[in-house]
């Protein structure tokens, strides 16, 4: 039971702390704020974190508390593309309504001169685990290749993922990303697709 807390604690600063770097902007957003925002104490805040800056590396967990939600929603009779279609384009949704461009870009640019931890490639995250159960059930029911291991078709779709979320920082938003990922990504995936001769 104290792990639930422990982790609903660490998970309310962190959802606290990215609805107010959207709302109010990262540099407008103090340590106070958040410790007010998420109900939680000043004690708890650093236990968990050195400072607002130690915050930026938490998307990738916010990430995956919205990939373990959209887990359970996934309707019977989909298959494994669809359902990475439909996880990109929820997790892309949620990037446009709630994550700014210039934090996303921050994310990504310290995940390149980080010297610690990458927590984007972390292969322990929800979101690869989810991403390799889909693809070894589309390889099992023959609608994924089995040329390629699921894990080489896993590093393949999340690099798909991060170079569009590069571009789009990179145009700074001049497209929709939600828009633009349905549709290459049906494309990209054709490559994975089982021969049906």
């Amino acid at each position: 039971m104290k792990k639930k807390n422990t982790r609903n604690t660490k998970g309310r600063i962190v959802s606290a702390a990215w609805r107010l770097f959207y709302e109010q902007g990262y540099d407008n957003t103090t340590v106070d704020d958040i410790i007010y925002e998420s109900e939680t104490s000043k004690g708890s805040f650093y236990h968990y974190f050195s400072g607002k800056d130690a915050l930026l590396s938490t998307l990738s967990y916010l990430f995956d508390e919205k990939y373990e939600e959209l887990s359970g929603s996934f309707p019977e009779n989909m298959g494994a593309i669809e359902k990475l279609v439909y996880l990109n384009g929820e997790i892309f949704r949620m990037i446009e309504d709630s994550v700014s461009i210039e934090l996303l870009a921050s994310l990504l640019s310290s995940q390149l001169v980080t010297k610690s931890e990458k927590h984007l490639l972390d292969k322990e995250r929800t979101y690869y685990k989810l991403l390799r159960n889909i693809i070894v059930e589309g390889q099992q029911s023959g609608e994924i290749s089995t040329e390629k291991s699921a894990n080489d078709i896993v590093k393949a779709y999340a690099m798909y993922e991060r170079a569009i979320m590069y571009d789009w920082c990179l145009c700074n938003g001049e497209y929709s990303l939600r828009e633009y990922s349905a549709a290459m990504l049906p494309m990209f995936l054709n490559g994975y697709k089982a021969s049906t001769n």
